[in-house]
């Protein structure tokens, strides 16, 4: 006897934005194209997907999750639910159509990893990509009529990583296209942490929704209902996590991709306010030479810890988030005279990194470039 497939997590919070765009849904007031934004892992995914299956939905309240279609789409199978994502660049020298195939197969592969383990955790470190052969794949697929429902949906999720080829945002554009004009029965759901990094054109196509973080309380919830972790793991991965459930999960993991970041974070931050210029290049030659797009989340947690810096700085412990490294923190803070103008300006120089961790730069160069910044921002001239 089989077991049954794993049941997919309750989504959970935002009551009061989900009774507006229901409501909207029912009174057919919403448009076409929506882009739902917020911080990484703060449920934008899910939200998309709950959308879908409200409307979709023949149930009396919907979402019921018992009718077909309900069944259907909470495994992840719905054939007018069409859910796109940034997937790894298939290995060989592909184009055109097979490049399409290959990339087909492995969003398929990755569907099935979600439906066996719903709570499985990316890889922060890969390089992906929304490729143009992905984008032509939604073109086509969204002129044919929808299989079994009124309308099918597009799901784009990290829509920021919508990949420029030869120097030309071919992909935005060829998507672009397609939301100037979307065909008849079709509805496209955008995600992304950076809507500032998607197309002038295209944001302004679509519905922007905000997606706020969790509270604390919401996430811990989460945790405990979902993985039955223990009150302690439980309130400081809630903590950690800045209300975000997709970091949570990392931070339950003490060994995991999201705890490996934060260390290695943390290990920048200890480079550069050594006030030693040793320090900063060796721990930028500790990175390859390539795969910038992977440190993203590397670099989020850096500004996370600059951050914590600044609040152990005035004393304001409880707004400390890594608290298992109050002592350094304190002491860095005092040794540097950290002042809050200088821990914005070391927060924008890691956004700055990040942004050019989307370009794809060479990362021993940028983080290198980084760390020299935020030595003489931590510092300043007259302190050295």
């Amino acid at each position: 006897m089989t077991s049954p497939p794993p049941t997919p997590p309750r989504f959970r919070g935002h009551a009061d934005l989900r009774d507006s765009l229901q409501g909207a849904l029912a009174r057919g007031a919403l448009p076409a194209t929506v882009l739902i934004h917020g911080m990484p892992g703060c449920g934008k995914q899910s939200l998309a997907l709950w959308l879908a299956r409200t409307r979709l939905c023949t149930g009396e309240h919907p979402p019921c999750g018992q009718c077909t279609s309900c069944r259907l789409a909470l495994r992840l199978e719905h054939p007018d639910i069409h859910w796109f994502f940034p997937l790894p660049r298939p290995r060989g020298s592909l184009s055109g159509g097979r490049l399409s195939e290959a990339l087909e197969t492995a969003r398929h592969e990755r569907l099935a990893e979600y439906r066996a383990q719903p709570l499985r955790q990316e890889d922060a470190t890969e390089v992906k990509g929304i490729y143009l052969a992905t984008v032509l794949t939604i073109r086509r697929r969204a002129h044919r009529r929808p299989a079994m429902g009124p309308e099918q949906f597009f799901v784009v999720a990290d829509a920021e990583f919508l990949v420029p080829q030869e120097a030309s945002p071919e992909a935005a554009n060829a998507l672009l296209k397609l939301l100037e004009e979307p065909p008849d029965g079709s509805r496209f759901v955008l995600t992304s942490s950076k809507p500032g990094s998607l197309l002038d054109t295209i944001r302004s196509r679509a519905l922007p929704i905000h997606l706020p973080p969790l509270s604390a309380r919401e996430v811990a919830a989460f945790l405990r209902d979902e993985c039955g972790t223990e009150p302690a793991v439980t309130e400081q991965a809630a903590i950690q996590s800045q209300g975000s459930i997709g970091a949570a999960l990392g931070y339950l993991d003490t060994d995991g991709a999201a705890s490996r970041q934060r260390d290695r974070a943390l290990g920048l931050l200890q480079a550069a306010a050594s006030g030693r210029r040793a320090d900063s290049y060796r721990a930028a030659l500790e990175f390859r030479p390539a795969g910038a797009r992977g440190l993203l989340d590397m670099l989020a947690a850096l500004q996370l810890w600059i951050r914590d810096l600044g609040a152990a700085a005035l004393g304001r412990d409880d707004c400390v988030v890594n608290a298992g490294e109050l002592p350094f923190l304190r002491e860095t803070a005092q040794r540097l005279n950290v002042v809050p103008h200088r821990v914005a300006r070391a927060v924008g120089q890691v956004e700055e990194a990040r942004m050019l961790a989307q370009g794809n730069v060479n990362p021993q160069l940028f983080i290198a470039g980084l760390l020299l910044a935020l030595e003489e921002t931590l510092n300043p001239p007259e302190r050295q």
